[in-house]
């Protein structure tokens, strides 16, 4: 249902995903496969869709074309409106001969698109991180206080949050201070052990983002939300800026067994591995068949998997895979994959057009798009003859292989 405001959505796309390497040696961040038929950006872009926000503008840079591709085959937005369109922005030099030098100075170098939609808000959301989110109760919540700036929160463990931003807030809901990746953060109050994290989503009333930014700019100050945009907003008496709980907001379809208030940075090998498997057993903490709130992505025209035979215990299998003869436990395996008889492969991520030959064995592996798997080859840690191999903990990960017809 379409937002009665006019509602901007600028999606930060440009993410390099050093610590997703080598899933990120090809494509950037949010380009990277997840859950055997998506990618990464399509979940704040279904989150944006679902919640009525038809108008977007996809920020990109770091190796986008795989990003792009996706994009224009995935996200066609067809309607008579003039204001619905997702539209992909490389990198313009408006502002200079340099390329984006944080996420808000995507949003700086890009002001000609605030000014040419004139809209009532911006929605500045990240691209790189799983989750389902009703934006129009976020929007309510920033209208009904009267915010400049409203952020998504969310307790996150002490132990994890050196990465993120980090708000102490008021019963009001207002911010009162914030430390970006403090080593030594203030903890929430009456919820000892954690603090209160910011998601990355900003809601943002146009006038006060632009001039902000201009002030930021004028000083030479570096253009990052988190570093310089909000502590900014956060001292400056005539803005106020609020924490949104985003363990308040509720999404149409949610079953009673998954996780309230779903959320995953899957900025590592663990944390990407973790997530796939959040998605599977019979009540999966993260449930992706949920028809009220749809995860979009591209179309993709193929028969329905075939099982010739074998044993799968608590797997996803993508379409047009051939499981033949083969072992299956606690797995994600992509689209027109093959898997080959007496194959065997246990707590793994195996992605789209992949073969796994005969006899060979994958244990919490991520095999990237592409990739053969020798007959009787085994890819598991201390045990892999593969060169370009990166092992994260007890993790082992194949980068992408050669495109090519399987």
């Amino acid at each position: 249902m379409r937002t009665d405001l006019r509602v901007l959505g600028l999606v930060m796309a440009g993410g390099e995903g050093r610590r997703l390497m080598p899933l990120t040696a090809d494509r950037s961040k949010p380009a990277v496969p997840f859950g055997g038929s998506y990618r990464i950006v399509d979940f704040v872009l279904s989150n944006l869709l679902n919640s009525g926000i038809y108008s977007t503008f996809v920020l990109v840079q770091y190796r986008s074309q795989s990003l792009i591709h996706h994009l224009r085959e995935g996200w066609r937005l067809s309607t008579p409106h003039p204001d619905d369109f997702l539209t992909i922005v490389p990198p313009q030099m408006r502002v200079g001969k340099s390329w984006y030098s944080g996420t808000a100075d995507a949003v700086y170098q890009n002001f000609n698109l605030i000014f040419d939609f004139k809209p009532d808000l911006i929605a500045v959301f990240g691209a790189d991180h799983v989750y389902r989110m009703d934006i129009g109760h976020m929007i309510r919540f920033h209208r009904e206080k009267e915010a400049a700036l409203s952020i998504a929160m969310l307790p996150v463990p002490v132990a994890d949050a050196a990465g993120f931003g980090v708000a102490e807030a008021d019963p009001e809901d207002s911010i009162v201070s914030w430390a970006e990746k403090s080593a030594a953060p203030p903890e929430m109050s009456g919820r000892p052990g954690y603090v209160y994290a910011s998601m990355g989503n900003y809601l943002f009333e146009p006038a006060a983002l632009v001039n902000v930014l201009r002030e930021v700019s004028e000083a030479g100050l570096e253009p990052d939300f988190g570093k310089t945009i909000v502590p900014r907003m956060v001292q400056d008496p005539k803005h106020r800026v609020c924490a949104y709980d985003f363990l308040r907001n509720r999404v149409p379809g949610v079953r009673s067994y998954e996780e309230a208030g779903y959320w995953r940075d899957i900025g590592t090998l663990e944390a990407y591995h973790a997530a796939h498997m959040d998605l599977l057993g019979a009540q999966p903490r993260f449930d992706l068949n949920n028809k009220s709130w749809p995860v979009h992505s591209q179309s993709y025209h193929r028969s329905s998997a075939r099982i010739l035979g074998g044993t799968i215990e608590d797997a996803s299998i993508g379409v047009g895979s051939v499981i033949d003869g083969a072992r299956i436990v606690r797995s994600v395996i992509g689209r027109s994959t093959r898997i080959e008889p007496g194959a065997e492969i246990i707590d793994s991520i195996v992605m789209d057009h992949c073969r796994v030959g005969a006899g060979a064995r994958i244990h919490r592996g991520i095999i990237d798009r592409y990739n053969y798997v020798d007959a009787g080859e085994t890819v598991s840690v201390g045990d892999c003859s593969r060169a370009d191999a990166h092992v994260a903990g007890d993790l082992i990960a194949l980068p992408r292989g050669r495109t090519r017809p399987l």
